[in-house]
């Protein structure tokens, strides 16, 4: 390939991703300064200050979109996994549930909540 058609190409992607970021960010002050000034008797905010806030929400909130890409795509292990509960018979699947649940829903020395021993009546 030619390093003029290389260029040109980079060229292009970066016009491309400069074009999304600032879509996002004007999309982003138009419904605030839409809506939260009305809604909320907020403020009007300039570019910048649209520019921090998603920056800000990134950093607490984490990803834009995608979130955990193993939910999305499982990869080779889902048919093993399918054949292999498929292979259970009901209390070998409760036994696996509940190792689950303990192994990643509950605290170490917590109860799960079905077995906290009071009863309801």
């Amino acid at each position: 390939m030619n390093k003029s058609v290389k260029i040109v190409k980079v060229l292009i992607l970066v016009i491309v991703g400069v074009s999304i970021v600032l879509g996002v960010v004007w999309g982003t002050m138009y419904l605030w300064n839409w809506l939260v000034p009305d809604l909320f008797h907020g403020p009007v905010i300039n570019i910048w200050q649209t520019t921090g806030l998603l920056l800000l929400s990134r950093i607490l909130f984490g990803r834009w979109g995608g979130g955990c890409k193993h939910r999305h795509n499982p990869g080779p292990w889902k048919h093993y996994w399918k054949e292999k509960w498929a292979g259970m018979d009901a209390s070998e699947r409760e036994k696996f549930k509940q190792k689950l649940k303990e192994k990643w829903c509950y605290k170490p020395g917590s109860t799960p909540a079905g077995d906290s021993g009071a009863s309801n009546g």
